[in-house]
């Protein structure tokens, strides 16, 4: 086993989550075919909620700046005959979250919707967030080592929570110190991560990142945090150059703690 030394400055592991802690066929063969599978559904047993309204009001909104794009679904307001109208409109809204999520749209419209969605699946005990193997233990270790343990991921921070709060390990939201997404910066760029650092109250140099993605990686490392490359199954193929380059991990059991 390949076995990968944590610098002894390392006070804080930062996580992503997609091909990190979760299997990226999570997200791709379960979290956005929920959404295809019960969106019409969902929106017929919400419409009347508040919570709904505001979502459809920022779908219809983003369809009207979207209007010059090939294959656009506009939202109608509701017209005519009152039961037909609504489905009409509750159909617009399913071609529109269809035609988005086709072309991987990443809008905060198409993003909240879905946030809603899956808050209200995991809530149900329909759907539970699934972590690598060796990803609780590892956590475990390095909180009795006393290392802080944050998240940073593109999906957002309610996202996050929710993953964490309804896993098939249980609830182990309390293994968080805490959580970023892209509202602190994107994840390619190094401002991102000196902005976490400073968040946090550690220098850039006493954080570890792990990630799937050598772009993430490359931009912590301008910012001169440690970096550690995760290859899991389902994970985009790396180079040459990057095998050579970046310290390689396939578990988190391969992180060797010097403290320890």
């Amino acid at each position: 086993m390949v076995v990968v030394s944590v610098p002894a400055e390392v006070t804080v592991i930062l996580l992503d989550i997609e091909g990190t802690t979760t299997p990226i066929a999570f997200v791709k063969d379960t979290l956005f075919p929920y959404i295809k599978e019960n969106v019409k559904e969902y929106l017929q047993t919400h419409w009347d909620e508040e919570e709904c309204q505001e979502d459809v009001s920022l779908l219809r909104k983003q369809a009207e700046e979207d209007a010059h794009l090939d294959g656009v679904v506009p939202i109608p307001m509701a017209s005519g005959d009152a039961v037909d109208g609504l489905q009409q409109m509750i159909q617009a809204v399913v071609d529109n979250v269809y035609w988005q999520m086709s072309h991987d749209r990443k809008t905060t419209a198409l993003k909240q919707l879905q946030g809603h969605m899956w808050k209200a699946a995991f809530t149900a005990g329909r759907m539970k967030a699934e972590f690598f193997s060796d990803v609780v233990p590892a956590v475990k270790r390095w909180r009795e080592a006393g290392m802080k343990v944050y998240i940073y991921s593109s999906g957002s921070v309610e996202a996050q929570k929710l993953l964490f709060g309804h896993s098939t390990e249980g609830d182990i939201l309390e293994l968080i110190d805490g959580h970023f997404d892209t509202k602190i910066g994107h994840k390619v760029e190094s401002e991102s991560y000196r902005k976490i650092a400073d968040s946090i109250g550690c220098l850039t140099n006493n954080i570890l990142f792990l990630t799937d993605v050598t772009l993430e990686a490359s931009a912590a490392e301008e910012a001169d945090v440690h970096v550690a490359v995760v290859v899991r199954p389902g994970n985009a193929g790396l180079t040459d150059d990057e095998k050579t380059y970046y310290n390689l991990i396939t578990s988190f059991s391969e992180l060797y703690l010097p403290s320890t």
